[in-house]
């Protein structure tokens, strides 16, 4: 923290304060570890210590709703963006690598390609919407 020298008596003090909590103070005097309990008002650190209520969670939040599985393949947003057209309707017959839908991400547009064959069963989203990334976009069954 701090060094000091003293002269005590003639007697020269090389001192050296490593720590200072409450009123204990840890000083090195010439190489030698002394804990000093000091004797006057103890400052308070200007810092001020932060208080918090604990959280507390209202009625049915932080519970995770499970939704049953409809069967069907889902087709998640690969990156966040929004979806500029969709090129399918329910009940289409789609191929593995299809585009089934054209999203606009970071001012680009971006192909959305079908990951497996079979027949459109639910649209999740509408042309406009805003999707996350791993957003549900549309069921193939």
């Amino acid at each position: 923290m701090k060094n000091y020298s003293f002269t005590i008596n003639g007697q020269k003090y090389d001192v050296h304060i490593k720590s200072f909590e409450d009123n204990i103070a840890e000083i090195e005097v010439n190489g030698s570890v002394y804990k000093v309990e000091v004797h006057s008002e103890v400052k308070k650190p200007k810092t001020p210590t932060l208080v918090r209520k604990p959280a507390e969670n209202k009625p049915g939040e932080g519970t995770i709703k499970r939704v049953a599985s409809n069967g069907g393949h889902l087709l998640k947003a690969p990156l966040p963006g929004t979806i500029f057209k969709i090129l399918v309707n329910p009940g289409d017959s789609v191929t593995k690598g299809q585009i089934v839908l054209i999203m606009e991400a970071m001012k680009m547009e971006n192909n959305i390609q079908a990951d497996k064959d079979g027949i459109v069963k639910e649209l999740k989203v509408k042309v406009g919407d805003s999707v996350l990334q791993n957003d549900v976009l549309m069921v193939i069954e």
